[in-house]
């Protein structure tokens, strides 16, 4: 099982890994604003110039759709444990 040594070497570096992620997403960004790398000569909206446009709105629509499912299941999806024990 190389694949739980792993999980556990890296849960036990969790912070090592976040500001590695945080690193590797901040290069993303870099690298989307520079115009060497993406050329947005011919971009369809006015939010597409914006560097790490995409990226924002991924990122608020994973937070959008996690809230919403949420509600959404506390508003009448899930019900009591205790439910068919009546």
């Amino acid at each position: 099982m190389k694949l739980t040594h792993l999980i556990e070497f890296l849960r036990h570096r969790i912070k090592v890994v976040v500001r590695i992620c945080l690193v590797g997403l901040a290069l993303l960004v870099l690298l989307d604003a520079s115009p060497a790398v993406v050329n947005k000569e011919h971009a369809h909206t006015w939010a597409e110039h914006v560097p790490g446009f995409w990226a924002l709105f991924g990122f608020v629509g994973c937070i959008l759709l996690f809230v919403f499912s949420k509600m959404f299941g506390h508003f009448g999806v899930t019900t009591r444990e205790d439910y068919y024990d009546e």
